[in-house]
């Protein structure tokens, strides 16, 4: 069972003793023996006992060309941990401790960490299917001697320098000088299904980083651009995927080399993003382009959830494994394309396809109810079972239907307040959530919705897939009979004690509103408590989370 253990996903920011250095002010970090102890101004310590080890003192965020890597899973390489920092900028040193399952990177420049801490604090890597977590230490510089461990770690990125250069040199020229465009434009043919900007994303990602994305329509066909750190990578995800189809017999992609070589992004929306800049405004969901060529380009059609996986993007299953991609279930598809991961280049927050039960912590157990969570998730995807621990009633494990909905569900709602206190999500090492035997009464705490009729996704190409956002102030109704009026729906949504901030009903079609609430923490409150409510007139509301604001 679950320990229930919380993972604090916290970019940038200090946490306890998990840098397991000395409280001195910065220093060069050096390495000094085999047993992975260390010299400079702290003092040595044998590298498996933690308790000698103090943690970092920084403000939180404070720049270093170091990284801090925590998490890492027990039989990670060199060149793994290398490949974090890759897309970002060249990685000049290395540092493992792998008995702490910890790593220090230490990049070029204090620009390409940022970037780097940056673009991890809205993109949880992932290796060999665990989450890992990146943060700035306070030590400015690595340095290290020639213990055996090191000399692994130096000649790991040695040999991923002279890959890299050695394969941008063989390239073509599509941009003179400079190797393949890293950019590429892709078209998508005969969309018989939704194809999003996150569809995308989930696809494209698994060649490599991916900076920024931008969508639009012209000539009546979805069309994209998609950035990447260099022009080796996007050329591998040129050859893998060019001439591919998402699903079975349609949505074909069509690829080929941008003449531009870098994107600028204004918004992060459902039709552009910037990976690097979680920063930047929603606008006004038109994508911000300053190059004069995209003048004529109108914005994406598809809407789609910002931050997080369609849960559609690969049924039923979406699988990353460390020798490649499958997608079982899509004969003809992507599925019958082996996808073989560049060298260093792994895939970002995918779950494995058996992996669909998370781990839920930090719930609240005076108010959370099988039901309520069953609820909750059940905006990213169909939840099969729910099971509240016996013994340890803050956490609970949530079943989805696959493990793409569950990582969409973890995108989504991880550090979200609930009932006042902010969830812990993580991948379980449970496979499925076990029902209590007959005659075993576990007083309700596991419930079994597998045959719900609440579920949002059990119809493929579901409009329900394309309004797929995170938790927000507004929430979107539909299912309203002619008989409710706008102050019922505000009287109805007031009496939990939530505050109504305001309220419109779609001007072309009153079945539907929007509704705002005094906060995301009422919001999600209030949907768990009113989605399905009985308006009459056979009328259930329907309660979803908006991308809109009033």
């Amino acid at each position: 069972m679950d320990g229930g253990l919380p993972l604090d996903i916290t970019v940038g920011t200090k946490r306890g003793s998990e840098e397991l250095f000395s409280c001195v002010p910065p220093a060069p970090l050096i390495m000094s023996s085999p047993g992975e102890t260390y010299t400079g101004t702290s003092s040595p310590a044998n590298g498996n006992d933690s308790k000698k080890f103090k943690g970092d003192i920084r403000s939180p965020g404070s720049l270093s060309r170091v990284i801090h890597v925590r998490k890492l899973p027990s039989d990670i390489t060199e060149p793994e941990v290398i490949s974090l920092g890759l897309p970002f900028g060249n990685v000049t040193n290395l540092l493992m401790l792998k008995a702490k399952n910890q790593a220090f990177i230490e990049m070029n420049s204090e620009d390409a960490a940022q970037t780097m801490v940056t673009y991890y604090s809205s993109v949880t890597p992932v290796l060999r299917n665990h989450p890992v977590f990146v943060q700035f230490s306070n030590h400015k510089e690595l340095k290290t001697d020639n213990s055996p461990n090191q000399v692994r770690a130096q000649a790991a990125l040695q040999a991923v320098n002279a890959s890299q250069g050695g394969v941008l040199a063989m390239a073509g020229l599509e941009v003179p000088g400079m190797g393949p465009s890293p950019v590429l434009r892709v078209v998508v043919e005969n969309p018989f299904y939704p194809v999003t900007l996150d569809v995308l994303h989930q696809i494209f990602s698994k060649f490599g980083t991916l900076l920024r994305i931008i969508t639009f329509t012209k000539n009546n066909q979805f069309q994209a651009l998609l950035q990447y750190p260099d022009g080796m990578t996007a050329q591998h995800a040129k050859l893998s995927l060019d001439g591919q189809n998402i699903y079975n017999a349609c949505c074909t992609l069509r690829i080929s080399f941008s003449k531009l070589t870098s994107l600028n992004v204004k918004y992060n929306n459902d039709k552009s993003r910037d990976y690097t800049r979680p920063d930047l405004p929603s606008g006004d969901t038109q994508p911000g382009l300053d190059h004069p060529a995209m003048a004529a380009f109108t914005p994406g059609l598809i809407s789609a959830s910002p931050y997080g996986g369609p849960a559609h993007a690969f049924s039923p299953a979406f699988t990353i494994q460390q020798t490649g991609l499958t997608v079982p279930g899509l004969h003809g598809g992507l599925a019958s394309l082996g996808m073989q991961t560049a060298t260093g280049r792994l895939a970002f927050s995918t779950l494995p396809a058996g992996h669909a039960v998370l781990l839920i912590s930090n719930l609240n157990p005076e108010r959370v109810t099988p039901h309520c969570l069953f609820i909750l998730f059940g905006v990213y995807g169909d939840v099969m079972r729910v099971k509240i621990l016996f013994n340890k009633k803050e956490n609970a494990l949530v079943q989805m239907a696959d493990g793409t909905q569950a990582q969409l569900a973890m995108s989504h709602l991880n550090g979200q307040r609930l009932y006042g206190k902010a969830v812990r999500i993580t991948l379980s090492k449970h496979s499925s959530v076990q029902l209590p035997r007959e005659g075993h009464e576990d007083q309700g705490l596991t419930k079994d919705y597998g045959s719900s009729p609440l579920h949002r996704f059990k119809k493929p190409g579901s409009k329900n897939y394309s309004n797929i956002f995170p938790p927000s102030s507004t929430l979107h109704l539909s299912n309203i009979p002619p008989s409710v009026v706008e102050e019922d729906l505000k009287m109805l949504f007031s009496s939990s004690g939530s505050m109504v901030k305001a309220f419109k009903f779609f001007q072309k079609d009153h079945k539907m509103a929007l509704i705002q609430m005094g906060s995301v923490d009422e919001a999600i409150e209030s949907l768990i408590e009113f989605h399905n409510h009985d308006l009459g007139e056979n009328h259930h509301l329907r309660v979803s989370f908006s991308k809109s604001s009033i």
